[in-house]
């Protein structure tokens, strides 16, 4: 089992939505900022309480949580 320990549910902060370090950015937010700020100079410019290891956790963390499954071809 993977251990997430920068992701916290919390259900008195942002609903109970998964976020990062108990702070007010939901993972989901965060996926969005990856795909608004590409260059990540900038999201840590705009976001500098973010740290790389939050930004790999939560991408492994929503891969987690994303069902793979295999369907088959007729």
């Amino acid at each position: 089992m993977i251990s997430f320990d920068r992701i916290t549910v919390d259900p008195n902060v942002m609903g109970g939505q998964p976020c990062v370090r108990g702070m007010r950015l939901t993972v989901r937010r965060v996926l969005e900022l990856l795909a608004t700020y590409p260059d990540r100079s900038e999201l840590a410019e705009e976001y500098p309480e973010l740290e790389e290891e939050d930004i790999r956790q939560l991408l492994e963390y929503a891969a987690a949580n994303l069902e793979d499954r295999v369907l088959e071809l007729k």
